[in-house]
């Protein structure tokens, strides 16, 4: 599956059911084709050795030769993918750049919901009357947003305690790069893999969710994510968020084991495991 359908799955909102998208090619069989296929093969080493073999299959079944260079061809592929899994472009900023300071996670936790929304002004709203209010102020920002049940929240804020550190796989032009989410509190801080591995509690945020309580009385919980736009756009900043949301509202069993494997038993965890469930993703 490409990253850009990868992304497309990634970006639907639950309750919709995702079917995963598959492609199909079709196999060469034109002589200039074949031509082609062999001038590729002579650059490999042991091309000498298996010559005749080579030769005779192309003679008596040339799809069948074909075939099988387009599946070691996809093989190269994945085993490219696989390699290249961490590395973007946009990623080298924040790795080269990193803050002078250590991110104080307690002034993210000191941020109140009346710094973004009148709370007096929404006392005699309901909860979704907030929502439609909330959602039309961030709609043309440069950041995410969502209105979250507070029986689900709880939920979610237990799981950020049981589980307060994660990974997720983000859809890439070469593959997969791998964010870091840590919880802390209400907020949820996501850096790229590759940057914290460089600097450690120095590496910068691209993306910092909060989650604000205030109107929990009313029924809901507003979310608000700021991200950086030399390493994420809006729609990577969105895929973030909906994985996160789908893993730690242990709605899905496989999802819910990934999360606990992470935590309690790393040794035996697969990072690829996540690529997998990303691939194979339906929303409930």
């Amino acid at each position: 599956m490409s990253s850009s359908a990868v992304m497309a799955i990634c970006l639907k909102r639950w309750p919709h059911y995702i079917h995963k998208i598959t492609k199909t090619k079709n196999i060469m069989t034109t002589a200039s084709k074949c031509e082609k296929a062999m001038e590729n093969l002579q650059k490999n080493p042991y091309f000498e050795k298996y010559a005749e073999r080579i030769a005779s299959l192309q003679k008596t079944s040339p799809e069948e030769f074909l075939k099988r260079l387009e599946e070691q061809e996809k093989s190269r592929e994945q085993e490219k993918k696989k390699k290249f899994a961490s590395v973007d472009t946009r990623q080298y900023s924040s790795v080269l750049n990193p803050k002078k300071d250590v991110v104080n996670k307690q002034s993210v936790e000191d941020k109140k919901l009346d710094e973004i929304l009148k709370i007096d002004l929404v006392q005699d709203k309901d909860a979704s009357e907030i929502q439609v209010i909330w959602e039309e102020y961030h709609k043309n920002k440069e950041v995410i947003s969502a209105t979250i049940p507070s029986p689900l929240y709880r939920e979610i804020k237990e799981r950020m305690v049981e589980n307060p550190t994660f990974l997720f796989p983000l859809p890439r032009e070469q593959g997969y790069e791998f964010i870091m989410c840590q919880s802390y509190g209400h907020a949820v801080h996501f850096t790229p893999l590759l940057a914290f591995q460089v600097h450690k509690e120095n590496a910068p945020e691209c993306l910092t969710m909060i989650h604000y309580t205030e109107l929990e009385d009313k029924g809901i919980v507003l979310m608000r994510g700021e991200y950086d736009k030399n390493v994420l756009n809006g729609q990577e900043a969105q895929c973030l968020a909906n994985q996160f949301q789908i893993y730690y509202n242990g709605k899905d069993e496989d999802k819910l084991k990934l999360l606990h494997s992470f935590t309690k038993s790393p040794d035996s965890f697969k990072h690829m495991d996540l690529i997998t469930e990303l691939e194979n993703i339906t929303l409930v």
